[in-house]
Parts: structure tokens; C-alpha cells; sequence
């Protein structure tokens, strides 16, 4: 996806990104911070292969038939395991 650009050359994309960024750092609340404390001690690479392997038992080991809700938990592990995979390349 190609996004535009200002007459900087910086992506609309990243003005974006940036102003979320900046707005989470400003609210977020003390049992995030203590959450996301968590999974960094605990180790994202960790948590990411444990969302990976939950969500491939789940689709790929089981006989149960899946329906929306079923989908979209699984979808919601997948973007789970996705972040923690960013978050580990960027630190």
C-alpha cells in the first residue's frame, strides 16, 4: 500500500502511527504498563510461540467445527502473536 507523503517526505502513515503512539504512552494505565512489564521479563518471543502453538492445536489438532466466534478468537490470537513479534524486532 502506497500512503502520501507531505512535502517532508515523511508517510502520512507514520503522522499516524506516531500520534497513537504518542497517545497510548500518555494514557496508559498502570496495570497496562505492568502488563506489558510482564511480557517483556517474561520474554515476547515466549509468549508469541505459546499464541502460535494454541492457535495451530486449535485449528489444525481439533475435530471441533469452528464458527464466527471460533474465527475470530483465532484471528485475535494471530494478531496477538504478530504485535509480540514486532515488539521483539524492535527491541
Amino acid at each position: 500500500m502506497i500512503y502520501p507523503t507531505d512535502l517532508k517526505g515523511n508517510s502520512a502513515d507514520t503522522a499516524v502511527d506516531a500520534r497513537q503512539v504518542s497517545k497510548i504512552q500518555k494514557s496508559l494505565l498502570p496495570s497496562q504498563a505492568e502488563f506489558l512489564d510482564y511480557i517483556m521479563f517474561h520474554g515476547v518471543s515466549e509468549f508469541s510461540k505459546s499464541l502460535r502453538l494454541i492457535h495451530d492445536l486449535a485449528l489444525y489438532h481439533s475435530d471441533i467445527p469452528f464458527n464466527g466466534e471460533e474465527k475470530s478468537a483465532l484471528f485475535d490470537l494471530k494478531i496477538l502473536w504478530e504485535v509480540f513479534d514486532r515488539i521483539e524486532l524492535e527491541s
